[in-house]
């Protein structure tokens, strides 16, 4: 080889990338040598490989997968920029969330939220009939379902001859977060007889007590939101009368001119 290619030790000293690295970049695909020696198995590197390789460690400290560095490095400068910079923004939004988690966790354990479970209420709901959608869903893809579901509801209902002015209740079967998906129901009341179709289905809700949280403008959107549903069970589990017997739910509009209010079922 040229005087002018470099060994893999000298050629990570010169990128700052270890021979583990570089070992690991050579079998990804995104870092290969320009030469290697069939007799020795010595890695031999170009000097017009070191940018590009101080870009791959550049990606990598980022805290980016080799996958995801593989796909930028392939992109030029002002694509790669573009992607980069919207990676930073939803990043940004991931630590606004995590702060307000831990500031959540805060709260309940120190007792902050009490002026939220002081204004826990508890009213008496009559049976009744509930046209609903289901998806399974992660928190980024709520709003939409809901605002879909919703409009497909009652449409189907004014098609049907039937009142739409029932509140809408969305039911949060198992947990939903930005991380993870969950079964979440869209469901409004009615009154007649209508019939399923396509992917609206109908079943009957007995009378029941419902514990419920008007929800405060702060709090409305995820993840303060998570205070609300903390509030209610903290709340739930300091009682003995009474007993949580089914998934939570919002209900929109809500009550006391809140825009929903955060139930749970119990007897």
């Amino acid at each position: 080889m040229s005087d002018s290619y470099l060994l893999a030790g000298r050629f990570g000293a010169a990128t700052r990338l270890s021979p583990k690295a570089l070992r690991l970049y050579a079998e990804q695909g995104i870092l290969v040598p320009a030469y290697t020696d069939p007799a020795t198995g010595y890695r031999y590197y170009a000097p017009e490989q070191k940018a590009h390789a101080r870009l791959i460690a550049r990606l990598r400290r980022l805290g980016l997968p080799v996958a995801r560095v593989a796909q930028l490095i392939e992109l030029d400068a002002d694509n790669r920029l573009v992607e980069l910079r919207s990676w930073l923004e939803a990043q940004g939004e991931r630590l606004l969330e995590q702060t307000e988690l831990v500031d959540t966790i805060a709260r309940q354990s120190d007792g902050r939220d009490t002026g939220l479970t002081s204004r826990i209420a508890v009213r008496e709901v009559r049976a009744c009939k509930l046209i609903f959608c289901q998806r399974q869903l992660t928190i980024d893809a709520l709003d939409g379902f809901m605002a879909s579901a919703e409009a497909d509801i009652r449409g189907y209902l004014r098609d049907c001859g039937v009142a739409d002015g029932g509140a809408m209740t969305v039911h949060f079967h198992e947990t939903v977060s930005r991380d993870s998906d969950g079964l979440v129901e869209v469901a409004i009341a009615y009154e007649g007889s209508i019939e399923p179709a396509e992917d609206l289905r109908i079943r009957f809700q007995a009378k029941r007590r419902e514990a419920f949280l008007p929800v405060p403008a702060a709090c409305e959107n995820f993840p303060p939101i998570l205070r609300v549903y903390d509030a209610v069970e903290s709340w739930l589990d300091a009682r003995s009368d009474v007993h949580c017997i089914g998934s939570p739910y919002e209900i929109h509009p809500g009550s006391h001119g809140a825009t929903f209010d955060v139930a749970y079922p119990i007897t």
